[in-house]
């Protein structure tokens, strides 16, 4: 046992877990857990930002872009609100991030007297949309309580988790005994009937289909080995994508996909929601059956399978790849060549998406197989989801279904710091751009080295385009009135250049990409010029 404050045990512990940065903003509730980071350097590096959110957001752009534990650290009450879109985005993408917070003091405690940041059941509100949340309220509970916290994050579907500490608590001193990091929980093992009932299905499909999301991000092999035995196209929709290369011929963007959906009389569904073929796509086939590996039971109920697997990814498609074998399959003769055909159409008809397009594909030529994109909420980003191809797992980040305008520049803020060596782009609108502007600040100060595309329609595009088609051309807060990027960046000391033509953007990225230091492109894209990027997100039926 040793004497700590509460601030140190909780460092000792995250430190034992591996964790080497925290993002955070101080405050006073929290002077004792920061100055126990402070102690730890330099096995431990903070990186500060400018905003609650931006601290959210940079812990999850580190989890998700390297699966490991995100952590990072805000003052309770008004700052654990201002973080807590980054936590449900989070919760959302089912990535392992930790908030720190504090308390009001001890002899304040549930009594209601208006202490500073004071808000009602911190802790309840915090576990109405988080994983698991607990506090610590004597420094020896802590390395327990944080070695809770990472078992939680990290077992069966991830997910977030929230400590925290009362202000005083932090700087209080006791014994604290170590306490060694808790494995992981046991993940559930495939049920051999039903696996036996899944390789059937397999054996008796023409033509299956396998849909994979982030949950499917560690059996990337075995997934390509399933698919490569049965000649079943890999689909993901944004958070799966570079589980199998979009440059494997079984690699399918979701609009090269829906060309032969309606062949499609197997899906085999990974470590996803389904959300494409569940709720995106407008019907599913007569007579499709579907086998489901998720290591939530929940998902079987949510989205009910004709073969439910709860298992994890790899050992659910290790066990179906095996019984397939021995079962065996008969590859249909010109499956290859319809789907290399439905790549090759879907490529040549999303060009019809411009200037989009444009961009894209001069970003994906000039960005190595490894380098990092955050798509954001953007006409851009929308159609990067099919239009930018993706090699590799955890190189394209998004805010998945909880879709956080203004997440895609910290996101790809956090990802650099944990990937010093790779480029990464962050692909944003002028409108979500502007929610986390001040963090130029926190590249600079930090040598971030993140390429942040700003694409200006002086407006919030989507939204714009949505009132003038549906509601009678009335446009209401949709259009903005934006600051010269260029000058603004350089205010800050971030190096920028105004752009208005792919042409003239080709140059100006290879030249931010050889740059090395924080770098902004204001990319002038006239008002309403933009195709709509939806045609490939919620197609129609076909023949209509």
């Amino acid at each position: 046992m040793q004497i700590r404050s509460g601030g140190e045990a909780i460092v000792d512990h995250i430190l034992a877990q591996g964790v080497d940065t925290v993002f955070g903003l101080p405050g006073a509730q929290i002077y004792g857990l920061f100055d126990a980071f402070a102690l730890a350097a330099p096995r431990l590096k903070v990186i500060g930002a400018r905003h609650e959110q931006a601290c959210g957001y940079m812990a999850f752009g580190y989890a998700r872009s390297t699966g490991r534990p995100g952590v990072f650290s805000v003052v309770p009450g008004p700052g654990v609100l201002n973080a807590g879109a980054a936590m449900l985005t989070a919760f959302g993408c089912n990535e392992p991030v930790l908030c720190l917070t504090g308390q009001v003091p001890m002899p304040f405690f549930a009594k209601g007297r208006g202490h500073l940041h004071e808000m009602p059941d911190q802790l309840a509100t915090l576990r109405s949309f988080l994983k698991w949340a607990d506090r610590a309220e004597y420094p020896a509970a802590a390395p327990a309580i944080v070695a809770r916290a990472f078992q939680e994050m990290l077992s069966g579907r991830r997910g977030p988790a929230a400590v925290e500490m009362p202000w005083d608590v932090f700087t209080q001193r006791a014994a604290a005994s170590a306490v060694a990091p808790l494995a992981p929980l046991p993940p559930p093992q495939p049920d051999p009937e039903r696996i036996k009932a899944a390789a059937a299905l397999v054996a008796g499909a023409k033509a299956p289909m396998i849909f994979v999301g982030a949950g499917a991000i560690d059996a990337a092999d075995d997934i390509l080995a399933l698919a490569e035995m049965i000649d079943a196209p890999v689909v993901a929709f944004r958070s799966g994508r570079g589980i199998v290369s979009n440059a494997h011929e079984l690699g399918l963007t979701m609009a090269a996909a829906y060309r032969v959906w309606p062949q499609t009389d197997l899906m085999i569904g990974i470590g996803t929601r389904l959300e494409l073929p569940a709720w995106r796509w407008p019907y599913r086939p007569a007579g499709q059956k579907m086998i489901r590996i998720d290591i939530d039971p929940s998902e079987m109920r949510r989205y009910a399978p004709d073969a439910p697997i709860v298992a994890d990814a790899r050992d659910g498609t290790r066990a179906l790849a095996a019984a397939v074998a021995k079962t065996g399959y008969a590859r249909q003769p010109g499956r290859r060549d319809a789907l290399r055909e439905a790549s090759a159409a879907a490529a040549q008809e999303i060009q019809a998406i411009q200037p989009q397009m444009a961009y894209l594909d001069i970003l994906r030529q000039l960005l190595p197989q490894d380098g990092i994109v955050t798509d954001e909420l953007s006409q851009v980003g929308f159609a990067s989801w099919y239009g930018f191809p993706v090699y590799r797992p955890r190189t394209f980040l998004s805010s998945g279904y909880q879709g956080t305008l203004g997440s895609g520049f910290p996101t790809a803020l956090g990802a650099k710091v944990a990937h010093p060596d790779k480029p990464v782009v962050a692909i944003t609108g002028d409108g979500g751009f502007m929610f986390a502007v001040q963090e130029l600040a926190t590249a600079v100060q930090y040598k971030i080295g993140v390429v942040v595309l700003v694409f200006d329609n002086q407006s919030y595009g989507n939204v714009r385009r949505d009132q003038r088609e549906v509601f009678d051309g009335r446009v209401v807060a949709a259009d903005l009135v934006n600051p010269d990027f260029v000058r603004l960046a350089e205010s800050f000391g971030v190096g920028a250049a105004r752009v208005a033509s792919p042409a003239a953007f080709r140059p100006a990225l290879e030249q931010a990409l050889a740059d090395g230091g924080p770098r902004l492109i204001a990319i002038d894209v006239p008002r309403d010029s933009e195709t709509s990027p939806w045609a490939f997100i919620h197609p129609k039926m076909p023949g209509t």
